[in-house]
């Protein structure tokens, strides 16, 4: 079934057309997709009236209708895999296989808190008074903002909506800009699968600034959640002081990997070039920084530049692409001033060396790295990795945790007990143990200092949207 269109329409309790607009363009090709509702304060401020009245009805449905609801999105997810992919690939460049993928990985958030819903369970437990029933309940927190990003447009979507709605919250949400159609297709899906008004809301925007402002500051925005920057992390944990919202937080990561000298090479260099190039490098998850111990650096180097150099850069839409272009022109800035800050500092490019034409550039891997170059301490988005040299574990500890980010970290051996010591060393919220992508529906997902606060995924995502309210029954003497 094809989806219908979303052009130039918002959806809060039913599907409105926009007073402004604002152009989605494919980055692949330049050219304008389409034209999107752009909403600001006003919308803000509907969205959150909407919100906290249809959270009275939605709160009181069950556990078990909820769950029926969400599985019959979840179908219709799988059901319109490949338009949303296609949508996906269209807006932010994404390689259609990958946007395949996650396509299918943003339905099984959905599947998973279908059935997480019927697990939110409360306590009894004892009292010290005989004639006291202590009890605990837990209940939806309420009416939920959010925001999401580009880079995964479907995926983060549901990662937050599925759990929300799951626990009985309302969902209002501010995709990126350079992607909403995503969630504006996941809305109408939600839509189609019978979900009630004003439960599902997706307001774009070309400046997110003042309509995020407006619902900040609405005390009837009970929770928000948010995934992007530290940066507008740290503005968004003080606008939500003010009403003291419930708020989660996934933000910028600089993930180290550590490959040391008994791990198995062939499946190091696969699982990193992975890692590394998924979406032409722009996760918060990619490798940012690859340490080799010493023995075996230049084998491991050889290796991943002859993998680096078998990849495709490309058109999205094709088959064979494995690296699609970057999203926009300010991203491209940035993987290019890292490129030539690092080569600038002494950094020797081994692979690739730069843009192609448009918003494309090549993977790119780099030797002679130092810690004073701006790959080293900045997110760089994109395409390049730098390979830096190490003699001994604690080193390796040492500079992988030198950050103020930790969200995820990646080691590569055979040794189990190293295995142990240094994930738990490492100062992240996620360890891959020779694993690359270790992201599930199922598992946490979340970072530690600087890099956020929560976790979504598993039966801790849920937690996020849930409040514990105390009842204490006392028996007639």
């Amino acid at each position: 079934m094809a989806l219908p269109s979303v052009e130039r329409r918002f959806i809060t309790d039913a599907w409105r057309d926009a007073v402004r607009t604002f152009p989605v363009r494919n980055p692949s090709s330049g050219a304008v997709i389409a034209q999107v509702a752009d909403c600001g304060p006003e919308e803000a401020a509907e969205a959150a009236r909407i919100a906290w009245e249809a959270f009275e009805s939605w709160r009181a449905t069950t556990a078990f209708q909820r769950s029926e609801l969400l599985m019959r999105w979840y179908d219709l997810i799988l059901a319109n895999l490949a338009e949303l992919a296609r949508t996906m690939t269209l807006e932010m460049g994404k390689p259609i296989r990958e946007a395949r993928g996650e396509v299918g990985y943003a339905a099984g958030f959905v599947k998973w808190y279908a059935e997480e819903a019927k697990r939110v369970h409360g306590a009894t437990f004892p009292s010290h008074v005989g004639q006291k029933r202590p009890m605990a309940l837990r209940q939806p927190v309420g009416p939920v903002f959010a925001v999401t990003p580009w880079n995964f447009p479907s995926a983060m979507v549901t990662r937050k909506a599925a759990p929300a709605l799951a626990a009985g919250c309302t969902f209002v949400l501010k995709p990126a800009e350079q992607a909403p159609l995503s969630s504006l297709h996941l809305a109408e899906l939600w839509r189609e699968a019978g979900g009630p008004e004003g439960t599902l809301q997706v307001l774009p925007a070309r400046d997110p600034v003042p309509l995020s402002n407006a619902l900040m500051a609405d005390p009837r925005i009970r929770k928000v959640t948010f995934t992007g920057s530290t940066e507008v992390g740290r503005i968004l944990y003080r606008k939500a002081a003010d009403t003291v919202k419930k708020i989660s937080l996934e933000l910028g990561g600089h993930a180290p990997v550590l490959v040391f000298e008994d791990a198995e090479l062939n499946l190091a260099v696969d699982e990193v070039i992975a890692c590394k190039y998924r979406n032409a490098g722009q996760t918060c998850v990619c490798t940012n920084r690859i340490y080799v111990q010493a023995p075996i650096v230049e084998a491991f180097t050889e290796a991943y530049v002859a993998a680096t150099q078998e990849l495709t850069v490309g058109d999205p839409l094709d088959e064979e692409t494995d690296i699609g272009p970057l999203v926009d022109e300010q991203g491209l800035r940035k993987v290019t001033e890292h490129l030539h800050d690092a080569v600038a500092r002494g950094a020797m490019v081994v692979a690739g060396g730069g843009p192609r034409e448009g918003l494309f550039f090549e993977p790119t891997v780099l030797t002679g790295v130092t810690p004073d170059m701006k790959l080293m301490h900045e997110e760089t988005f994109g395409p390049v990795a730098p390979i830096i040299s190490f003699d001994t574990e604690e080193e390796a500890v040492r500079k992988a945790n030198d950050t103020p980010y930790g969200l995820a970290a990646y080691l590569y051996t055979n040794d189990l007990a190293r295995a142990f010591r240094v994930s738990e060393a490492l100062d992240y919220g996620i360890v891959g143990v020779n694993d690359g992508v270790p992201s599930a529906p199922y598992a946490p997902f979340g970072g530690v200092k600087q890099s956020g606060l929560g976790r979504e995924g598993g039966a801790w995502g849920i937690e996020e949207y849930l409040e514990v309210k105390y009842i204490s029954f006392q028996l007639p003497r």
